[in-house]
């Protein structure tokens, strides 16, 4: 079972930004598709942003201000979010799906192994 080591989250005040890791214990980031999703209290848990050898998806609500990354070098997967808002606050997942297909996959179900979660709170 592939294990997704998560850290970076924290509390910033809106407008500041984080950044997420993710390294997983088998194999290369290159050899997923790699997505964040996220979920906040009473709401289910959504997609954030995706990559894999195709290329990079964003949910509407972070284009522009959120960026996902890999480095090979470091077999780490990365989550950058500027410009961080009160509705941004959730758990962070890191996900990770075998096989390969054309396109970012956004519904949760796609994705085999998840990071054990990380908080990410932002206050106004």
């Amino acid at each position: 079972q592939v294990q997704l080591v998560e850290s970076g989250g924290g509390l910033v005040q809106a407008g500041g930004s984080l950044r997420l890791s993710c390294a997983p214990s088998e194999g290369t980031v290159s050899d997923y598709g790699m997505g964040w999703f996220r979920q906040a209290p009473g709401k289910e848990r959504g997609f954030v942003a995706g990559i894999n050898w195709s290329g990079h998806s964003y949910a509407d609500s972070v284009k522009g201000r959120f960026t996902i990354s890999s480095d090979n070098a470091k077999n780490t997967l990365f989550l950058q979010m500027n410009s961080l808002k009160p509705e941004d606050t959730a758990v962070y997942y890191c996900a990770a799906r075998t096989g390969i297909v054309f396109g970012i996959r956004s519904d949760p179900n796609d994705y085999e192994h998840w990071g054990q979660g990380t908080q990410v709170t932002v206050s106004s």
